[in-house]
């Protein structure tokens, strides 16, 4: 299954989803979906005990429900039970809750923003800008983040000529680059910064952001001009990335006395936006 792999939000919650272009349709974490239909603090307990159910009553889903590796809370990537917009919304149908008809109506409307992103790109761009306006964001930080969206494509777009596919790699390979500028892995940092399944760059700051896309800026030119193949080679160059922003961060760290990786996120989006005099960074 080839896909898109991407986070989409309904009422402030994540849903994990992967676009299949062959069958042209969406695969969306059931038990995401669960969690928001039910509000249960416990989604997979809930989807065991129903997908029994199913089963017993010789319910056709249960046989149409597949498996993918999903990033999780922790920053890595587990086999997990999807299914696609038919599959969901038949799951819908049988769990009880005032939340099942704006949910189908917002399924709708994902499949048809996508049709309409395949058809034109930079549609795909104005939602998002859209939704960091509305969620508070300055002009400045959202270009950034739009910018540092473009560099990791074309970061992970080299890490697959250079024959490195799984996203299970990718995430290896950021985290390298990452700990190597920041002094941090994904994870690390994420608590750091008091984050759960929320996205770390959603929740960096601009001088963040710029370094962050400096390591992977750096890594993808590197790697284009030295050509690793494989895994081992190309975590070299990754290192060798995140140095080069680290050098970048140590400086100016130097110069303004102030800590570039904070603890600031979203919830502090003031701070976040502008970061001024923030010196209380990791220490």
């Amino acid at each position: 299954m080839s896909g898109n792999e991407k986070i989409q939000i309904f009422e402030e919650k994540q849903i994990r989803k992967e676009w299949n272009e062959k069958q042209h349709d969406w695969y969306v974490s059931v038990v995401d979906v669960i969690e928001i239909l039910t509000g249960t603090d416990n989604p997979r307990r809930y989807w065991s005990d129903l997908k029994r159910k199913l089963k017993a009553e010789g319910n056709q889903l249960y046989e149409n429900i597949v498996q993918l590796k999903m990033k999780s809370t922790d920053g890595k990537y587990y086999n997990t039970d999807v299914a696609n917009t038919k599959g969901i919304l038949r799951i819908i149908q049988s769990i009880p809750s005032p939340k099942a008809e704006p949910f189908k109506m917002w399924l709708a409307q994902l499949g048809n923003e996508r049709v309409d992103e395949v058809a034109d790109p930079e549609i795909a761009i104005n939602r998002a800008i859209q939704t960091y306006l509305r969620k508070g964001y300055s002009e400045k930080w959202i270009n950034q983040r739009i910018k540092t969206m473009e560099v990791r494509k074309e970061l992970t777009d080299e890490w697959q000529r250079s024959g490195v596919e799984k996203a299970e790699s990718f995430a290896t390979l950021t985290d390298i680059m990452t700990k190597e500028w920041s002094g941090k892995t994904t994870s690390e940092y994420k608590n750091f910064k008091g984050l759960k399944k929320e996205n770390l760059r959603d929740n960096m700051t601009n001088m963040e952001l710029v370094l962050n896309m400096l390591a992977e800026v750096s890594a993808t030119d590197l790697s284009k001009e030295t050509d690793p193949v494989g895994m081992s080679e190309s975590a070299k160059v990754a290192k060798q990335g995140g140095s080069v922003a680290k050098a970048a961060r140590e400086q100016y760290e130097k110069q303004s006395g102030k800590k570039v990786v904070t603890p600031l996120n979203a919830k502090n989006l003031k701070a976040l936006k502008d970061n001024k005099d923030y010196n209380d960074g990791d220490k």
